[in-house]
């Protein structure tokens, strides 16, 4: 059954070009979706093409195979242009199960191709999908393109010679769907060639079974008259030159971390508590103690900052991570990093809620926690990441600013963001900012000044961030309000009404490291689209395509939101409508609203999906017409 490289780059059927393609895979989480889709991305971007993924994970951690609940989906955008989203909705469509066709067909075009994979249409499956009759035999997806494969009949066979066991051969059926689309789309096979050599190294006859049933579904492409046509989607040709890599969110903001610490001469310390879906920062990061880096995965979310501050006080770079009910629990310290003045970054990679909420699902809904969720006047910086790969620059941007300012900053992600991926160009270090930190580690830099452990930098308002264990440096942190300068314990109302302004100073003043604006489109109109976060590519997209048809729309990006830029209140003024879409009630709107007086307007679904490109057109069509 094997396939020589040769045979399997080589076809005798007609392929039609595309410039973009949609593919979803679904399955339960136990038939490797998540690495099927995973594996055709990495080959896709291989291939030259650009790429967005959104996976899709059930909430239960193995619900029963077969229902709803344990629907595990991954869809990817491929295309030979410059793309921002995942896709609306699939081109392709691959189920493994019933219960994956029940949950995904929304999601498919219609006249889409639909392969499905037969061996699993089961009268127990089917019942436990809600289906009271087989699709597959019925009228009910003739508005697809409907191929049926013998999925599991398909490897076995391909694997009868091999005296594996039933539940070996089983886990195998992933791999001979992926060949399948591999000949349909003409990916190179190689990725999964090596990413097979590699995963089973130390299991031969796995490995040997895999790499099979992987050409076999190649082969079955080639050699069956079920597929007449496959598709080719040619290279990208305006991507940028340079050495690129697929890149998920939280890889994104670990290594962004790390490059922080790297150019600010500091370790690195992350304390976090395990957390969905912020988990594989803390496993990204622990993988790179060769960089310095020192990971502590702490009994609780308390003390996973409480750790961090500790670092912050012993002239490290700390970082703590978690979500949306994590960031609940870190309140309090947070309210104590503020108080002591250290540099901290806090990480939120937001998830539905509230309490468990949707936990593998995404949402926007943490701007108000994070802007103003501590007791007292707590200010804290506030940035936000709009893609996986961007993730990379706003964690950097984040320690960078926490350091100079001397000030905890909170980072925004989000579950879309988080576990999504796409191609990032892998930066020089030498064009990364400068990060220059100013230690005081002697008594001979005061120049015969006395020891001020809260004076201030009068251009960033900052205290000193001062070398613990240093002589003559010695001074007390904690809790309670501090006296102005001195840092000592005050109850003085008027110092503590100077303090609070102090400190707010301190953080608005990051507004002059935002730099101007950059509007896609015209700098004033009929409609302003004013996004955060996630809701990037799809309003990016939605603006550029309305502008094509002649629409007086612009877009506009908010990066930082708190402070908001500096330039932002004169831009709003110059359109009829400013439009804000989020996936929240509408946080990011009052927040404008109540600063700048005016009538904004918004776009808010909630539904534990990234927003479309298809509904946020709508949206401002709506107002144009308006």
């Amino acid at each position: 059954m094997s396939t020589s490289n040769a045979q399997l780059h080589s076809s005798k059927k007609a392929a039609q070009t595309r410039e973009s393609v949609v593919i979803r895979f679904a399955g339960d989480s136990g038939d490797g979706i998540q690495l099927t889709g995973s594996q055709f991305t990495s080959a896709s971007a291989l291939h030259g093409n650009d790429t967005a993924t959104f996976p899709d994970y059930p909430a239960e951690i193995r619900a029963p195979a077969g229902t709803l609940a344990g629907v595990s989906g991954f869809q990817l955008h491929f295309a030979s242009r410059d793309i921002f989203t995942p896709g609306d909705r699939a081109d392709v469509l691959v189920v493994m199960n019933p219960a994956a066709l029940a949950a995904n067909r929304k999601w498919l075009k219609p006249n889409g191709i639909l392969i499905a994979n037969r061996d699993a249409f089961s009268a127990k499956n089917l019942k436990m999908a809600g289906f009271t009759e087989n699709p597959l035999d019925n009228e009910s997806l003739s508005g697809y393109q409907l191929f049926v494969v013998d999925l599991a009949r398909l490897t076995n066979d391909a694997l009868s010679d091999m005296g594996l066991t039933a539940k070996e051969v089983e886990r195998c059926k992933n791999y001979f769907a992926l060949g399948l689309v591999f000949w349909l789309f003409d990916r190179p096979i190689s990725v999964v060639e090596d990413d097979i050599k590699h995963k089973f190294a130390k299991k031969p006859q796995l490995k040997d079974a895999n790499l099979r049933v992987f050409h076999a579904g190649w082969d079955y492409g080639e050699n069956t008259e079920l597929f007449s046509i496959r598709y080719t989607v040619p290279a990208a040709d305006d991507i940028v030159p340079g050495k690129y890599r697929s890149i998920s969110g939280n890889e994104a903001t670990a290594l962004g971390l790390i490059a922080a610490a790297h150019q600010s001469g500091r370790t690195l310390f992350y304390g976090s508590y395990p957390i969905t879906p912020a988990t594989d920062i803390l496993h990204t990061l622990a993988a790179h103690k060769d960089f310095g880096v020192r990971c502590f995965q702490a009994e609780d979310e308390i003390a996973a900052i409480c750790s961090a501050i500790g670092a912050a006080f012993g002239n490290q770079l700390a970082t703590t991570g978690t979500s949306g009910p994590g960031v609940a629990l870190k309140s309090e310290a947070i309210g104590l990093a503020v108080m002591t003045e250290l540099p901290l970054v806090i990480v939120n990679v937001q998830r539905g809620g509230p309490s468990t909420g949707l936990p593998t699902k995404t949402e926007q809904a943490d701007l108000f926690q994070a802007i103003f969720g501590r007791n007292g006047e707590c200010p804290v910086p506030v940035i936000a990441s709009r893609s996986p790969a961007d993730a990379f620059e706003c964690a950097y941007e984040a320690c960078r600013v926490a350091m100079k300012y001397m000030t905890p900053v909170m980072l925004l992600t989000d579950g879309s963001i988080a576990n999504g991926a796409e191609p990032w160009r892998i930066p020089d270090v030498k064009d990364l900012p400068e990060i220059k930190v100013e230690m005081l580690d002697s008594v001979e830099k005061l120049g015969g000044q006395p020891f001020e452990p809260y004076g201030r930098d009068p251009t960033t308002l900052a205290r000193p961030w001062i070398q613990l264990g240093t002589k003559g440096l010695e001074h007390r942190i904690g809790g309670i309000e501090k006296w102005d300068k001195t840092g000592h314990i005050s109850y003085d109302p008027a110092n503590h009404h100077k303090m609070i302004k102090i400190r707010q100073a301190k953080v608005d003043g990051v507004a002059q490291d935002i730099g101007p604006s950059h509007l896609l489109g015209d700098d004033h109109g009929d409609v302003l689209v004013l996004a955060w976060g996630s809701t990037y590519g799809s309003c990016l997209t939605a603006v550029r395509e309305l502008r094509a048809e002649g629409k007086s729309v612009s877009h506009l990006h908010l990066r930082w939101l708190n402070p908001l830029p500096a330039d932002l209140e004169a831009i709003l003024g110059r359109f009829r409508t400013v439009l804000i879409p989020e996936i929240n009630n509408g946080q990011l709107l009052q927040v404008i609203r109540g600063k700048f007086a005016i009538d904004a307007k918004g776009y808010n679904r909630i539904a534990g999906q990234p927003l479309s490109v298809g509904e946020v057109k709508n949206a401002i069509v709506e107002h144009l017409a308006q």
